[in-house]
């Protein structure tokens, strides 16, 4: 018979005694590093509130970067942003996804596809101003002028890693029952990625392309380089381009108190911008 007295789960047992000491010592420190790490995300919140909510206007949307001086706003910053993110998105997301699908379906045997996996994670941890000089030596350097097709190019190189891993992390999750089923009813394989794996897939894959815009929305480095900054609204994407992350480097840098402000209601769009993606992903990931 069970003897309850003898039982592990017993505090007069040495053994559980320290067990459920280092248990709870290690949920102390976890919950400590939890709050030590929402504290300081907190107070990088609460001082942009504080600084940037009292800049942020309508007119913030509708005038374009001004001289020292003499109001304005961001709506050359904004645009450039949303042009050059959004040229980079299209040209990064349909690489990414082909090769993260080669990597899942195709890349089973041979040398290559561990090979990609990683140098995929060797450029998704490499420094965004390397990927700008690269840029520009390659691009900028060339054609003798920055521009905001180069910024895009930078911000493209950027998106491609994060979507790759997260297509092909999606696609390995798929049960190969489901490629097993639609082989057999004598679907070819593009088939059965195109109209099984993918649907499967498809929320992850999303995510991974909402977190690369994340990414890419406050990169400030290889836009340097590349994109520079205009001070005037500019639609030409083969000319130097206004963006927010510049405009507050250089903004937030000036001795102007004007400048200044506008630095910190562009820090608070992307900031805002930042976290409504991730929520938006993180919600896509749960469903």
């Amino acid at each position: 018979m069970f003897n309850s007295t003898k039982s592990v789960v017993n505090l007069s047992n040495p053994v559980y005694r320290r067990r459920n000491m280092v248990n709870r010592l290690m949920l102390t420190l976890s919950m400590a590093a939890l709050l030590f790490g929402l504290f300081w995300l907190f107070w990088i919140i609460g001082t942009l509130l504080f600084k940037g909510a009292g800049a942020l206007s309508f007119t913030l949307f509708t005038h374009s970067t001004p001289p020292p001086g003499v109001a304005g706003g961001l709506l050359n910053a904004i645009l450039g942003s949303i042009m050059m993110a959004l040229v980079a998105t299209l040209v990064g997301t349909p690489i990414g996804i082909l090769a993260g699908t080669y990597l899942a379906e195709y890349g089973q045997r041979g040398w290559l596809a561990p090979a990609t996996r990683f140098l995929n994670d060797v450029l998704l941890s490499a420094p965004s101003i390397v990927i700008g000089l690269f840029i520009y030596a390659v691009y900028v350097a060339q054609v003798g002028h920055y521009s905001g097709w180069a910024g895009a190019f930078a911000l493209a190189i950027l998106v491609i890693p994060v979507v790759v891993r997260a297509t092909d992390n999606m696609l390995l999750l798929v049960p190969n029952s489901l490629r097993e089923a639609a082989a057999a009813l004598g679907c070819p394989q593009w088939r059965v990625v195109s109209f099984i794996c993918y649907r499967a897939a498809r929320s992850g894959i999303i995510t991974g392309v909402l977190l690369a815009v994340a990414r890419i929305s406050g990169e400030t480095a290889p836009l340097l380089f590349t994109a520079l900054s205009n001070q005037f609204m500019s639609m030409n994407m083969n000319a130097p381009m206004a963006n927010l992350p510049v405009v507050i480097f250089q903004y937030a840098a000036s001795p102007f108190e004007d400048w200044n402000r506008l630095a910190w209601a562009g820090a608070v769009l992307i900031t805002l911008l930042v976290l409504g993606i991730n929520i938006l992903a993180r919600s896509l990931f749960r469903k």
